[in-house]
């Protein structure tokens, strides 16, 4: 909303020393956002309003050139070339002096052209820097429709060359501020000056029959409809100079006088209007909905189909506007145009929009009447109208106004005087709250606490106590609420879950992953691509209602899929060593019950509650990871060594580790992972995840190069970790010794390192898998795992028969349990 400072002058007593900057801090502390202040181009030197006395027609050029005399108020006129036709003998117009410099550093002087000495400039609005308008003169009148500024007067203030115009961002829920009617109210409450209300007027009492026989067969939708008819409209007769300007500082184009005045009505009381062609109207009015097939060309050409929700304005011939959206073509004013019906109505907002937006025509009045507007300001709208019409157009009544006026009583709110108060921490006296209403408008009837509050017609959004609320604190002013920090309770911070979440993404990021959050949707498509069988429960998903993209209409119920399609991007991006992570909810949907449908009456009880949140799909929190291209990086130290499976298991066992439990590993098969060379991941005998290489098929599918390893496991499978405790320090020395043995190729490593650990027993404090080696000479069909062993007693130093004596047990126990073999 374009507020002009003039004009909302005439409306409210604003101080002699109030500055925009001052303005601008009163609408922000009344909840309405300035997005822009915009001030006209500067003008110096003489400009002032001249009259046309003389006009001498100078022949023999190409264009039209006349040489006019000018009074200025000074002794002698002046004498000024001017090519413009559009002015005569009589008018008032700007006359920029010599000496003046107009928008864009043009300088006017006293110069000779066309045999003449022009003395000065009279100016077009576009010259001035306030309009678009360069095909004429800009004329401010000639007297005969109201007095016409004198000659001399200053014509910066006349035109509007001082005007600054406050561009406001209004909130959907006060589409009463879009109109200097509601502006005035806020600001003159905002500033606590007097101010005057543009809809206080009392119509005329008209007299003879009705306008027009008017009939409104959907009243939900339509509770007031008011029309009145004109005759006698001067059609050539231009809008007056005062309302051009308005309309273009408020964004509106200027069309015709007639269209002009419901324009300039609208955005003064924020009623908005239609003016029909009267002669164009054929038959009784009649407001309805939609009939099968029916069809109508709105204002802009475009010819619409119908729907049955849409309400319409007919009459005899069918549809004749879209309800509080659009005319139609079949009525539009034109040129000739000399008789008027004029409409206003009071719509209902809901329906409004889904008209609007399904036939997307998002006009001036259908952003109005969605909002809500005030529904007692049809008729005055029209008497507005009517009477600005007649004083510019020559334009009269006829008959008496059609009102069809099918209004509820306002609703009563009841109130408790002390919930703004509660709500906002500050002590209103209920006297104060009753002063912030009627402030606001409403109507306070009650004493003490216990308030019944009617709030006024242009506020639909009043309907609730906690909306009065909410006016209170806004009037009394939201910088008068003290910050004031809550003291938080002791004993309080992080979860134990926040610190496991934190902790594994701190360790992951130390190890050289970076993490890659993706959004939790997934389509059928990758499902299929990573090889799901049928009866997977990951493929039991979640479906969006309104999903962003109709490709991906489900929520995620494993993190690979955003995981290896950023792998993808990156890859296609020309990086080649990528390590990958992220950690976010999944949402299995095998384990649902319906949801209830929940009403607006009334606050939902326990059992229904209960039932609410069991229909919620569980969020368990996973994390994976992903690996392509090496590990670890080629240089003059070496090859570098490509991502394998183990990485993954290695990732898998950094989780852990964080998170504080013992991880076991053990050969699995699931997809997408490629059999024999996929990891189950165990804790405390139960599978959390898996790890491995992608199966071939897969990496192809999803175009990600061979042997792509990835981990996933469920953090919130993991059981609460022990408090931890301090490990003992020896200060003996310690043991080193390495063993090898030979297994069979389809013993896993796990079981081996198991098996050594039991049998070596307390004395042994690490042991380390540092090599696998098969080939000559290790039979083939077994590999050989080499281990370094490190052993330390607390209380004593080791002999040398001791250590002896763990190897062997270790040794013992390994062949027992695995068939393990010494290596010579």
């Amino acid at each position: 909303m374009r507020v002009p400072i003039g004009w909302l002058a005439e409306h409210v007593d604003l101080p002699a020393e109030t500055t925009v900057e001052d303005l601008d801090t009163a609408f922000v502390r009344l909840g309405l956002e300035v997005e822009d202040v915009h001030r006209p181009e500067e003008v110096t030197g003489p400009l002032v309003v001249g009259r046309v006395l003389e006009v001498e027609e100078l022949a023999g050029f190409k264009k039209p050139i006349r040489y006019c005399r000018v009074d200025v108020g000074e002794e002698e006129p002046r004498g000024v070339v001017c090519g413009a036709t559009n002015f005569a003998v009589g008018d008032a117009v700007v006359v920029a002096l010599p000496g003046a410099v107009l928008p864009g550093g043009f300088a006017i002087s006293a110069r000779t052209t066309y045999g003449h000495v022009s003395d000065g400039m009279i100016c077009s609005a576009r010259e001035l820097g306030i309009g678009e308008d360069h095909a004429g003169i800009l004329v401010l009148g000639d007297g005969t429709t109201g007095p016409a500024p004198e000659a001399g007067t200053p014509a910066g203030p006349v035109v509007g060359l001082d005007d600054v115009v406050v561009e406001l961002a209004v909130t959907p829920d006060r589409g009463y501020c879009l109109s200097m009617r509601g502006i005035a109210r806020e600001i003159g409450t905002g500033l606590a000056v007097g101010w005057r209300d543009p809809g206080a007027l009392t119509p005329p009492a008209w007299s003879g029959d009705p306008a027009w026989a008017v009939t409104v067969e959907d009243p939900a939708r339509c509770d007031r409809f008011s029309m009145i008819a004109l005759e006698g409209l001067d059609p050539t007769a231009p809008s007056p100079w005062w309302m051009r300007r308005r309309l273009a500082q408020s964004g509106v184009r200027s069309i015709s006088l007639a269209v002009d005045v419901t324009n300039y009505v609208m955005l003064e009381l924020g009623q908005p209007m239609h003016a029909f062609d009267r002669d164009r109207v054929t038959g009784p009015i009649a407001v309805r909905l939609a009939r099968p097939g029916e069809r109508l060309t709105t204002l802009d050409g475009v010819d619409r189909a119908l729907d049955a929700d849409d309400l319409l304005i007919t009459d005899g011939s069918g549809p004749i506007g879209l309800a509080a959206v659009m005319g139609g073509a079949t009525t539009e004013i034109g040129d000739g145009t000399s008789s008027v019906l004029l409409e206003a109505a009071h719509w209902e907002p809901t329906g409004v929009a889904r008209t609007a937006r399904r036939h997307r025509l998002p006009s001036e009045a259908a952003k109005r009447f969605e909002r809500g507007v005030d529904p007692e300001m049809t008729v005055v709208a029209l008497a507005r109208a009517a009477a600005l019409l007649g004083e510019y157009g020559g334009a009269r009544v006829v008959g008496t106004p059609v009102d069809v006026d099918t209004r509820a009583p306002r609703p009563v709110v009841a109130l408790d005087a002390g919930l703004p108060g509660r709500v906002a921490g500050v002590p209103y006296t209920p006297a104060q709250v009753v002063e912030l209403l009627a402030a606001v408008g409403c109507t306070v009837d009650g004493e003490g606490a216990e308030l019944a509050v009617t709030p006024p017609p242009w506020r639909p959004d009043l309907t609730d106590p906690a909306d009065l609320a909410e006016e209170v604190v806004r009037l009394a002013g939201y910088d008068d609420v003290p910050s004031v920090l809550p003291t938080a309770p002791p004993g309080r911070g992080l979860t134990e879950g926040q610190r496991r979440r934190r902790a594994v993404g701190r360790a992951l990021a130390e190890a050289g992953y970076v993490e890659a959050p993706a959004y939790p949707f997934v389509g059928a498509a990758v499902l299929d691509a990573l090889g799901l069988p049928e009866d997977d429960p990951r493929r039991a998903v979640v479906l969006v209602r309104n999903p962003l993209s109709e490709e991906e209409p489900a929520l995620r119920t494993t993190l690979l899929p955003g995981l290896l399609a950023t792998l993808a991007r990156n890859l296609a991006r020309g990086q080649r060593d990528l390590a990958l992570f992220e950690h976010g909810s999944v949402f299995p949907g095998d384990r649902r019950s319906p949801a209830p449908l929940l009403g607006v009456d009334r606050r939902p009880d326990d059992d229904v509650l209960a039932a609410l949140l069991g229909a919620v799909p569980a969020q368990p929190w996973h994390v994976a990871v992903a690996l392509a291209g090496h590990r670890e990086p080629r240089g003059w130290w070496g090859p570098g060594r490509p991502a394998v499976w183990a990485d993954a298991v290695q990732a898998a066992r950094l989780v852990t580790e964080a998170a504080g439990v013992e991880l076991a590993v053990r050969a699995g098969e699931r997809a997408p992972w490629h059999p024999g060379r996929c990891a189950e991941l165990l804790v405390d005998g139960a599978v959390v995840g898996h790890a491995g290489e992608l199966h071939p098929r897969v990496c192809a599918a999803l175009q990600l190069p061979a042997r792509t390893s990835v981990m996933e496991l469920d953090l919130d499978a993991l059981p609460a970790a022990g408090v931890p405790a301090g490990p003992r320090v020896s200060a003996f020395p310690p043991v080193l010794m390495d063993l090898a043995l030979v297994v069979g190729e389809e013993v896993p490593a796990a079981e081996v390192d198991a098996a050594l650990r039991a049998g070596a027993g307390d004395l042994l404090e690490s042991l380390r898998l540092f090599d696998v080696w098969t080939g000559a000479p290790v039979p083939a069909g077994s590999r050989s795992l080499a281990y370094a062993l490190t052993l330390r007693a607390p209380d004593r130093t080791l002999t040398g028969e001791e250590a002896a004596a763990v190897r062997d047990a270790a040794v013992t126990a390994a062949a027992e349990r695995t068939g393990a073999v010494l290596r010579a």
